[in-house]
């Protein structure tokens, strides 16, 4: 059974507009404006995001793409989460996720790297792909072993890091550790029957405003934009976790279904009640803080822990 705390905080996060004094949610289309909706989202992670004192946020030695590395200070392990971030492909930054990628390093003692994907409608695919596949390499010229590597992501970002996944696959990279991603954006033509669905937190019209900033002039059933359509053989252990009622919950669960067809192993999470991304809400409510652990668990396990 849900938890009274979930449904109350899901409840304030599904009318947050009224705490703007707001009668209607918020609906995204062409005519809304980008750079507003990348401040607000750079503004309320100013305002959340809070750092262990024990962690620091070091630079990473790189510049295209740019990058931060998210640690323990006594940190000496040579073990890496590769984080993709969120935000429809069009928003979001290695500072508005600071403190979502903080929580995985606690929870897994693992550090983490986060970097700057450039972002649509000014570079759409195959920029933010290219970025992944740069920030991948980055990390085996600094001698970490892809064994060593798990790929983390969320939104967006979840499903950058598994067209990223078909990307090296491609190119004959080694493939990392495994993948561990949140409500990932799997079909970016958007063609899953959940995606009638009412979502508390993805704005009606966001998923087909951004996807067609992201594809641009590509084919939107592009394996490398939309990894629901490439061929999933090879790929490392995956860890897919999504909430019963959002938009992209088909993209999870075709995803896996697919994956496990094609012999990966394949662990799909959904959250009965839940909503985009719950996860990150940990410790706000159980079912919030065990999807954490769980995802946090599978990282470790990838990872010889």
């Amino acid at each position: 059974m849900q938890s009274l705390r979930s449904r109350a905080i899901i409840f304030l996060l599904k009318h947050r507009h009224w705490f703007s004094l707001k009668l209607k949610a918020e609906v995204i289309d062409f005519k809304t404006p980008i750079r507003q909706m990348r401040d607000k989202v750079e503004k309320s992670a100013a305002r959340m995001a809070k750092m262990p004192v024990d962690m620091e946020v070091i630079p990473a030695d790189m510049q295209d793409p740019a990058g931060e590395i998210i640690r323990y200070k006594d940190s000496q392990d040579d073990c890496m989460i590769l984080y993709f971030h969120g935000g429809g492909y069009v928003m979001g930054s290695v500072k508005s996720h600071r403190g979502i990628v903080a929580k995985f390093v606690q929870g897994t003692g693992f550090s983490a790297l986060c970097f700057e994907y450039r972002l649509a409608p000014e570079h759409p695919f195959p920029a933010a792909l290219n970025d992944a596949v740069a920030a991948y390499q980055w990390l085996l010229d600094q001698g970490t072993d892809p064994s060593r590597i798990v790929f983390m992501g969320d939104s967006a970002g979840a499903g950058l890091a598994l067209a990223t996944l078909l990307a090296l696959k491609e190119k004959g990279l080694p493939q990392p550790a495994g993948a561990a991603v949140m409500s990932p954006w799997t079909d970016v033509a958007c063609t899953g029957a959940s995606y009638k669905k009412t979502d508390p937190l993805a704005p009606k019209g966001s998923f087909s405003v951004y996807g067609k900033y992201y594809a641009g002039d590509t084919d939107k059933t592009s394996p490398l934009i939309s990894p629901l359509y490439g061929n999933l053989e090879g790929l490392p252990p995956l860890f897919l976790s999504v909430g019963e009622n959002e938009r992209v919950l088909d993209d999870s669960v075709r995803f896996a279904e697919k994956a496990k067809k094609a012999g990966v192993d394949a662990t799909l999470k959904v959250g009965k009640g839940m909503v985009h991304c719950y996860p990150v809400l940990s410790p706000l409510f159980p079912e919030a803080k065990e999807a954490m652990d769980a995802i946090c668990a599978f990282v470790k396990r990838r990872l010889g822990e």
